[in-house]
């Protein structure tokens, strides 16, 4: 790193956005679909879906789901006895034949839900003839596609069910052999699966059981015309599983055409209690400083194994150049890899070889490596639902996780999109200082002395007529220190560059720049409002009677608000969107102005009736 940290090289806001890459050789791209910014809060009255309901721990095991005994064997020979929530609900669900819009978190153990019940379809009745598969898997990565093939083949182990992942980097020449042999179940990415398709190479006529794992990725990733194709190349009456952790508009309206009454099961945090461990910090940082907010977040956190989000594959070179000049050991992770060598990468982190990965989200999308103690957004993600996504990565398996935001002070929008999604604000930390940095580097020092002390006080013998020589003849206290520094400088654990930079160069973590203590201010100060961007009469919360249902996004609402009243965009306070109405904060003294004028007019093409809120009046 350069010796005048504070001069630190930006990162280029210009170089290609890397969800946009082609990383398959054969039609398998990601055209960079955004999905709209929608929050999840209280429905109306009479308009929330039926929710399965999810058993408590303790009450289901895997044998009394009604699961042929060769699967049974085989979970519980993989050690598993009791099915997680998401499990214990879909999989009677799917042993009736019903379709399942299952809506579920990562690492809930979504996997086995769909893949148990498709298994036990196949045990129980007769192999296709002619080779078709009965089974088609869709995911929005290779990645995630081996990940789900090889959990197909740990269940089916016992009933020699035959698997095959197709997926774009991958030889079609084999993928085409193999289906010629005959497979019971496709695990693919749409891109690879359509190309198939479209070569005759597979006929999905016999297909009995269709799932969307990860849909809102794949409607994110620009898949949505791919997966409508290879939807209307199967069969009518099959059974259709839909697993998403977020629920865009768009994903309710491919929901609408493809299930057919489906049993909703949510598996997703609905409380502090419920949500996994996960430590959730937020760092504002100028753009200047923020490789070394993340060496010294590094530093303090010392993270066991840690990913780092950007939006470039030019970013991604960029910072692991600059932490690797620091003397962190890093490894770059994007869609400009060769596959070899980002195959390569992913075994290094699962196996523990590497412990820090700087990557997209296109090459990162569908890792699954329950050893992830640490989640770093890098860049702030463009869509809130990525957010999920990212830091869905780490908690996992009853484990602790930490995810850590650095944004820009500009980023502000995007961060208010990510608390009203997830329905909780980012707690803003300053970076951590020097002092913290060497009160860590201590502490870990120590850590190591008392173990050294503890484990085996016999292997000490070797120098303690040394140490009682020297603790004669100088300060005890002396001679502990020079030994620990002596350990500091052989352990890396010594003072690096980024503590030079004085820790007044953050002095903009220590306050709450552009943040008004109003959830989803749009921020700044204006007329008739305070210097925080609140309005100095208060806020008033408008009901308006079009929501999810009608497509509203909140810049519908807030171009509604701004076009027909003259009102500054920055002025609109909160937005909740439910799926038949939304909720808007105004300022008290323009909410007669903006009744007027929203009633006059459309959104989305309908009109819409405008009124206090009267639950919030109420209060």
């Amino acid at each position: 790193m350069s010796p005048a940290p504070d001069t630190l090289p930006a990162m280029d806001d210009s170089a290609i956005d890397d969800s946009a890459i082609d990383d398959s050789a054969i039609d398998d791209s990601a055209d960079n679909g955004t999905a709209d910014i929608a929050t999840f809060g209280d429905e109306a009255p009479g308009e929330e879906e039926p929710v399965e309901d999810l058993p408590s721990e303790g009450e289901p095991a895997f044998r009394d789901l009604g699961l042929h005994p060769a699967l049974v064997e085989a979970v519980e020979a993989l050690g598993y006895e009791q099915p997680t929530p998401i499990q214990a609900a879909a999989i009677p669900v799917m042993l009736e034949g019903g379709d399942v819009l299952g809506l579920a978190a990562t690492g809930t153990g979504k996997t086995a839900a769909f893949t148990l019940p498709m298994l036990h379809r196949m045990a129980t009745s007769d192999r296709a003839p002619d080779g078709r598969p009965r089974g088609l898997v869709l995911v929005p990565t290779r990645e995630l596609a081996r990940q789900v093939g090889r959990a197909v083949r740990r269940y089916g182990q016992r009933l020699a069910v035959r698997v095959l992942e197709v997926y774009g980097g991958a030889s079609i020449g084999y993928q085409w052999k193999q289906l010629q042999r005959g497979v019971d179940v496709v695990v693919g990415t749409p891109g690879r699966v359509l190309d198939h398709l479209r070569r005759d190479n597979v006929d999905l006529g016999a297909v009995e059981v269709v799932v969307l794992d990860e849909a809102d990725e794949m409607l994110d990733m620009g898949f949505q015309d791919d997966l409508e194709a290879i939807l209307h190349a199967t069969p009518g009456g099959h059974q259709t599983a839909l697993f998403s952790a977020t629920f865009p508009p768009r994903l309710v309206d491919v929901a609408r055409r493809h299930l057919h009454q489906p049993a909703r099961i949510e598996a997703l945090p609905s409380s502090e209690q419920e949500r996994p461990d996960i430590r959730e910090v937020l760092h504002v940082v100028p753009r200047r400083l923020k490789a070394a907010a993340l060496a010294r977040t590094l530093i303090l956190e010392s993270p066991e194994a840690a990913l780092v989000f950007c939006r470039t594959r030019a970013d991604v070179d960029e910072l692991a150049r600059l932490l690797d000049a620091e003397g962190t050991r890093v490894e770059a992770l994007h869609g400009g890899m060769g596959q070899a060598e980002r195959d390569r990468v992913v075994a290094r982190l699962r196996e523990g070889t590497a412990s820090l990965v700087v990557a997209t989200d296109v090459a990162a999308r569908g890792l699954d490596i329950d050893r992830l103690t640490h989640v770093v957004n890098f860049d702030v993600p463009e869509v809130a639902e990525q957010y999920v996504h990212r830091i869905g990565r780490t908690g996992r398996a009853g484990r602790s996780g930490v995810a850590i935001t650095l944004a820009e002070p500009r980023d502000r929008r995007r961060v208010h999109a990510i608390e009203a999604l997830t329905g909780r604000r980012l707690p803003v930390e300053p970076v951590p200082s020097a002092d913290d940095l060497r009160t860590a580097r201590l502490e870990r020092l120590a850590e190591r002395v008392l173990e050294a002390v503890t484990a085996d006080s016999d292997a000490l013998d070797p120098y303690r007529a040394v140490a009682a020589e020297l603790s004669e003849a100088l300060d005890p206290v002396d001679v502990a220190a020079a030994a620990l520094q002596a350990l500091a400088i052989a352990s890396g654990e010594h003072q690096s560059e980024v503590e030079q930079i004085p820790d007044e160069a953050f002095a903009i973590l220590r306050r709450q720049p552009g943040r008004s203590r109003h959830p989803r201010s749009h921020g700044g100060a204006g007329p008739g409002s305070d210097a925080g961007g609140r309005p100095r009469g208060g806020w008033t919360r408008l009901y308006i009677s079009a929501g999810r249902d009608a497509g509203v996004r909140p810049g519908d609402l807030v171009g509604a608000i701004a076009g027909e009243t003259g009102l500054s965009g920055r002025a609109v306070g909160a937005i909740r969107i439910s799926s038949g109405y939304s909720l808007v904060d105004v300022p008290s003294t323009e909410a007669d102005r903006v009744i007027r004028a929203l009633s006059r007019t459309k959104i989305r093409g309908r009109k819409v009736k405008v009124r206090r809120d009267r639950a919030a009046h109420g209060r």
